[in-house]
């Protein structure tokens, strides 16, 4: 009783919160703008969150982080607006929604593709959001007794997972993952005040800022590959009320794969470096191997749908649960969002949930009004967002290569910030040729000082004895799965090798 008595009065916590019309505003805003940049091919969610973080800067913390999920659930839906009319992802995760998507708008059932990722959307969100409800409450709890040798070693399985799982070469993502690592060793040394890594600059004693590397690596960069494109037109049909409905027929195929693909994305959205697009591949290959006609998939079949969409957007709210309740980023957006609080003085953690239980809470009933609301934008608005689609990319990429170099202006008022936005544009679009992941040189920045703060604070209490990370079990764990992970990856390198 004890316990459901804690949730309803946490609960009513969070309503309170959530629906004071400033914050109502705010997740309207957060919604709208995510879906609306959201939608526009090469986009998603990294970049769009990046290019209105400094928006949030002179917004109160529960504000800020408010209008930076409705951002993020936003880009999500929009991402697979584009996939399905134009067969181009708006989003790696949005990447599947083209395979059996596009050739339903190509077959003139684009009416209700849209419907049905809609509803998956909000199906698959709702599973996330009760899941962190849950769930984050009793991790929380749990973390109370972590001590800096157990934030050290889950830091570092968080930072070697996420380089070493995934797509792409597992010694390339633990590079990146370094080089992010160094970055956040620039400036003064909070422990010695010694300034490091400066080079002789004083615009370097504060350390280089999270907005301009993420604003650079994913926007300019975005902008530099784009360069030249040509912009794809949409499936040309009309998108009346009744061109969406879908049919008995049609829910009752769908139904049975948003279950699946809501649980395979629950589970993967809470562990670090699997990714959303890694989550909805597993999702559709599950639904195509389940499936009484396998034949139907890649032409048009609504399960390829249903089930991938419900899977990433359930996957966004678990994947907040690491976030908030232990500080630690499962991926690039993560890190954006957690920098969103660093920024407003709030460290994130478990105590945020007994030090700000209005953010906590208030941030996850936000979630369901968001997501309320973006059923209700994206339906009536489908016509809207197809001629949204038939702008010529010449003509947006001036405005958003304007709107970074504004956005990165405003947060300190300082002109060097755009020098090193340009240097770090210059470097995302190298690693875009080289093929090299700019996910883990985030993740190193953000994780990079907590790190290291955690590590040294062990030394000093524990006088500088390295065998605390071997005889605690939560961090021999954590650091014995590093070891196991970066093996693995080794042997994964040479077994790739030896086959091409």
């Amino acid at each position: 009783m004890d316990i459901l008595s804690n949730f309803v009065s946490h609960l009513s916590i969070g309503v309170n919160e959530a629906f004071t019309l400033a914050n109502l505003w705010y997740c309207f805003v957060g919604v709208f703008l995510g879906t609306l940049v959201g939608v526009i091919p090469g986009l998603g969610s990294l970049i769009t969150i990046s290019l209105l973080l400094p928006l949030t800067y002179h917004l109160d913390p529960t504000g800020a982080l408010i209008m930076l999920a409705g951002v993020y659930f936003g880009a999500d839906y929009g991402g697979g607006t584009c996939s399905i009319l134009l067969g181009v992802p708006g989003h790696p995760a949005a990447a599947v929604d083209v395979l059996d998507g596009y050739p339903m708008a190509k077959q003139g059932r684009g009416g209700v593709a849209l419907f049905i990722k809609c509803i998956a959307s909000f199906w698959g969100s709702t599973v996330g959001i009760l899941l962190l409800m849950l769930f984050a409450p009793l991790l929380a709890a749990a973390a109370f007794s972590f001590g800096p040798p157990e934030y050290f070693g889950l830091m570092l399985l968080g930072l070697v997972s996420a380089s070493t799982v995934g797509e792409g070469s597992a010694v390339k993502g633990l590079a990146m993952m370094v080089i992010g690592l160094i970055i956040s060793c620039v400036g003064t040394d909070v422990n010695s005040g010694i300034e490091r890594f400066t080079f002789g600059y004083p615009d370097l004693s504060e350390g280089i800022g999270l907005i301009v590397v993420a604003m650079g690596v994913f926007a300019i960069a975005e902008v530099m590959r784009s360069a030249g494109t040509i912009a794809v037109s949409p499936v040309k049909q009309k998108f009346g009320m009744r061109d969406q409905i879908p049919t008995k027929e049609d829910m009752k195929q769908s139904s049975g794969a948003m279950l699946r693909g809501s649980g395979i994305g629950a589970f993967f959205g809470s562990l670090p470096g699997t990714g959303g697009g890694m989550a909805t591949f597993i999702a559709y290959a599950v639904e195509k191997r389940v499936s009484k006609h396998p034949e139907k998939f890649g032409k048009g079949a609504i399960e390829g749908l249903a089930a991938p969409e419900a899977c990433n957007n359930a996957g966004v709210g678990t994947a907040f649960i690491p976030t908030l309740t232990l500080g630690i980023p499962g991926d690039a957006i993560m890190a954006l969002l957690l920098a969103g609080l660093v920024v407003q003085g709030i460290q994130p953690g478990p105590m945020v949930m007994s030090t700000n239980p209005e953010l906590f809470w208030g941030l996850i009933v936000s979630f369901f009004i968001g997501n309320l609301m973006l059923l209700v934008l994206n339906i009536p608005l489908i016509g809207f967002w197809v001629r949204l689609l038939s702008i010529p990319y010449q003509w947006l990429f001036p405005g958003i290569l304007l709107f970074t170099c504004i956005g990165v202006f405003s947060t300190h008022y300082n002109v060097f910030d755009i020098y090193l936005l340009l240097i770090f544009g210059a470097i995302g679009y190298i690693a875009w040729l080289l093929k090299l992941d700019v996910v883990p040189l985030i993740l190193g920045m953000v994780l990079g000082q907590p790190l290291e703060e955690n590590f040294r604070r062990t030394m000093l209490i524990f006088r500088g004895d390295f065998s605390v990370f071997v005889t605690r079990p939560i961090t021999a764990t954590a650091l014995a799965v590093c070891v196991l992970l970066i093996l693995w990856s080794i042997k994964s390198q040479i077994t790739r090798k030896k086959k091409s």
